[in-house]
């Protein structure tokens, strides 16, 4: 099955049959989610900061960084939507923590992308 497509004032045709068997792995799907979470050096430091202590309340992240409480909402946001930070609202405070459980799947996941073998010695020979 073929669909056309408008893309800025040109058709293009796509075949459909070859989008489909592109499935990726639960396991690629988690390692691309929790590395789009990563992608910002805000959340990395806002991870580090979490990973070095039990727990963590919100005004406390904020002062470890440079950026307003609303960036930093935002950040902490998308790392919980991505499991690897979790918090509990202890009014009027929320208090964040590393999820220990995924963030020992990242870690695996990481490793063993990681440790993958690269046999030339060369790039593109």
């Amino acid at each position: 099955m073929f669909v056309i497509l408008r893309t800025t004032n040109k058709l293009k045709m796509i075949n459909m049959d070859n989008l489909k068997n592109k499935d990726y792995t639960i396991d690629n799907e988690q390692l691309a989610r929790f590395a789009k979470a990563m992608g910002h050096p805000a959340r990395i430091t806002i991870l580090q900061f979490l990973a070095s202590m039990d727990s963590c309340y919100f005004g406390d992240i904020h002062n470890e960084l440079p950026i307003a409480k609303a960036t930093v909402s935002q950040h902490l946001k998308e790392l919980k939507d991505a499991g690897l930070i979790q918090g509990e609202i202890e009014t009027p405070k929320v208090k964040y923590c590393i999820n220990r459980e995924n963030w020992e799947k990242a870690q695996a996941y990481f490793e063993t992308f990681f440790a993958l073998k690269t046999e030339k010695t060369t790039c593109c020979n």
